[in-house]
């Protein structure tokens, strides 16, 4: 919490400054791909971690115009794609993606961007609409939420948690999320489904509320603005896997896809997609499985050298702490970027 404040400070010092305003255009680079994961108009709890996460409709509408005002074209992947590889730079573009194959996808954002006929991108987890994917951040909040106290072993160590107030939730859940994050993919599981039992928590019926199902997945795909592209089965982090794991879940979530749907999805997202997740060997593997793209989580605008680079593709997340159309701005201006090497905090962005 306190290095979302400060982060939060920071853009708006920067606002405040006037970055978007007298940052060179250079910085600006050829366009931005922006990251979301859920879109929803429901209010937020007192408690909810993954408030990161999403966004409201509202807010989703006020960047979309925002976005064209400061005169980006909103475009597909192909025809960013299409862009870059032939130097087309006379006008700036923004791509708007989605990451897991969340139901409020076609909910919720869908009707957004039909509202501004404006194309979207959703990258989805084969195993969301097969129900077999761990949505293990979700089941963790779901667990504590319901907890007064939460009792939990990882990697030898023992945690004892009180968990009766939001304030106690919310430390809870950052106590436990990163040493899960930093653990073989198979025992964090392992761990969490665990803990679920014991606390009656259904990770498999979390699944089933949140995820598109294959019928919704069809819908999306049939939609003329919206692109499917793959984002692996079962939403491992790539780089803790052996090569030939990572190259399956790459490559089986593809042909699922494609096998529910009748379409082979070109582009892909790495799941997490920071460095600890996703590096140079499956960026390899991105181009040696024939995808044109794939976009990683981490932090930057699209500049005409990316046209080498495009299986690690950067983006600017539309993160559910920060829904102000000025840190929107800040972070379009590319002034961040190069000061996250001098501040790290801001590389959070």
């Amino acid at each position: 919490m306190m290095r979302t404040t400060l982060l939060r400070q920071a853009l708006h010092a920067l606002n405040w400054i006037g970055a978007p305003s007298w940052a060179p255009e250079s910085l600006r680079g050829q366009g931005v791909i922006f990251m979301l994961h859920r879109v929803r108009s429901a209010p937020v709890p007192a408690f909810a971690p993954n408030r990161i996460l999403e966004i409201t409709p509202q807010m989703l509408g006020r960047v979309i115009r925002r976005v064209r005002a400061l005169d980006y074209d909103i475009v597909t992947l192909d025809e960013a794609l299409k862009r870059l590889e032939t130097g087309h730079t006379a006008r700036r573009f923004a791509v708007f993606t989605f990451d897991d194959g969340y139901k409020d996808n076609l909910t919720e954002a869908l009707p957004v961007f039909e509202e501004h006929d404006a194309p979207m991108t959703v990258y989805v987890s084969a195993g969301m609409p097969d129900g077999t994917m761990q949505i293990w951040w979700v089941a963790l909040e779901e667990i504590i939420r319901r907890a007064d106290h939460i009792k939990m072993e990882l990697n030898g160590r023992s945690y004892s948690l009180k968990t009766r107030t939001d304030r106690q939730k919310d430390m809870a859940f950052t106590r436990l999320y990163w040493p899960l994050r930093f653990m073989d993919e198979d025992h964090l599981r392992s761990a969490v489904a665990l803990l679920a039992r014991s606390h009656g928590v259904s990770i498999e019926a979390i699944t089933q509320e949140s995820a598109l199902s294959w019928d919704e997945v069809r819908t999306l795909t049939n939609h003329p603005l919206v692109t499917v592209g793959s984002h692996t089965v079962d939403h491992f982090a790539l780089c803790k896997l052996p090569e030939a794991r990572a190259r399956e879940e790459m490559i089986r979530g593809a042909k699922r896809i494609e096998a529910m749907t009748g379409v082979m999805p070109q582009h892909f997202a790495y799941p997490f997609g920071d460095p600890g997740s996703a590096g140079e060997r499956e960026f390899r593997l991105a181009k040696e499985l024939g995808f044109k793209t794939a976009t990683t989580t981490r932090k930057g605008l699209i500049h005409t050298n990316h046209a080498d680079r495009l299986t690690s593709l950067p983006r600017i997340s539309l993160n559910g702490d920060y829904q102000d159309i000025r840190l929107v701005d800040v972070l379009m201006s590319g002034v961040p970027f190069p000061l996250a090497r001098l501040i790290p905090s801001l590389g959070a962005a």
